[in-house]
């Protein structure tokens, strides 16, 4: 009998790494392109006049749903690289997200 060579164990390891890892990243972009689509329809609402507080109560909802979802996205990515399948640069693409949808509810919010 012969002993199985070190390549021949880590192969099905490395293979499954890899596969998690681009999982990993699928999961993380589809919820990175609903949080960036929500915070582009909260930064375009903009209000017809000082009559128009249904505009500014969904430009609210979204950018408040984008940030939420930015606090989700964000905690995966931190089990995600915890885990060592994906790299530590993930964490700046829900950084600049919560960073806009947080800007368009308080300092960029539209007035009326």
């Amino acid at each position: 009998m012969t002993t199985p060579v070190r390549s021949e164990v880590r192969e099905p390891r490395a293979r499954r790494t890899r596969i998690a890892s681009a999982l990993c990243a699928l999961v993380l972009a589809l919820g990175h392109l609903v949080t960036a689509y929500l915070t582009l329809l909260a930064h375009m609402a903009d209000p017809a006049g000082p009559w128009d507080s249904e505009s500014v109560s969904h430009s609210n909802f979204a950018a408040g749903s984008a940030l939420t979802l930015t606090a989700v996205t964000a905690g995966m990515t931190w089990v995600f690289v915890k885990a060592e399948w994906l790299r530590g640069w993930w964490y700046a693409i829900p950084a600049v997200l919560g960073a806009a949808a947080l800007l368009r509810l308080t300092v960029l919010a539209p007035g009326l």
